[in-house]
């Protein structure tokens, strides 16, 4: 770990859709699942994420959706879980727990959203607490300091995803970061919703790649 590097944002952000209802979080998540599989999974992760009936369609080459994610909370926990941190969760947040209580997986560093009755303060996490102290002991990282202790942490793996409760937009959406602790790289986000489709971005454009890729080896196939 070493000190903070500059705070960088997306080019998309501004253009990242705020999902704000169950449905829409459901109709994303499912497409989120199928893209997954299609650019991220390798074969052995592939068999354990779909059951015989969507393997045999994908071995056909029809579409496949899986879930990734969990059942929906439902209000009494999520209310549950907001009275246990003081806060009331952002909408797209709000919204997404009730598509889905956490997430099982994501693309980069980060293994999955917690439920909603694992978010936690990062400063009450044993992680976030170690991380918070090895960067509180380096000059120059104040503010990234002041920041980490405010935040919640709703998702963890080598990196973190982080809601600020105390930078707050028009729609009411917290300021969200995606943070590497390994390289001091701090990443913001209009939102939670915008920190999600960042993943999603980033596989449709490898999926292209792909499939530009699977066009040429055709067209050379063909030239022979």
């Amino acid at each position: 770990m070493a000190g903070m590097s500059e705070t960088t944002e997306p080019e998309e952000n501004d253009v990242a859709p705020v999902l704000t209802t169950p449905g829409e979080w459901r109709d994303f998540l499912e497409r989120y699942g199928e893209l997954y599989v299609k650019v991220r999974a390798d074969d052995e992760e592939v068999d354990d994420l779909l059951d015989d009936e969507q393997s045999e369609a994908r071995d056909r080459g029809e579409r496949v959706e899986p879930w990734l994610g969990e059942p929906p909370a439902g209000e009494e926990a999520l209310a549950a879980s907001e009275e246990r941190l003081g806060v009331r969760f952002p909408p797209s947040l709000r919204a997404f727990f009730l598509a889905s209580d956490g997430w099982t997986r994501l693309d980069g560093w980060v293994d999955g959203i917690h439920p909603c009755d694992r978010v936690v303060w990062m400063r009450d996490s044993e992680a976030g607490s170690r991380v918070i102290g090895i960067y509180a002991s380096i000059p120059g990282n104040e503010d990234e300091v002041r920041l980490f202790r405010r935040s919640i942490e709703i998702a963890r793996g080598e990196d973190y995803w982080l809601l600020d409760p105390t930078d707050v937009g028009p729609d009411g959406e917290w300021a969200a970061y995606e943070f590497a602790p390994k390289y001091g790289d701090l990443t913001d986000y209009p939102g939670f919703s915008a920190l999600v489709h960042s993943g999603y971005e980033s596989m449709e454009e490898d999926a292209e790649d792909e499939d530009e890729d699977e066009e040429e080896d055709a067209e050379h196939e063909d030239a022979d």
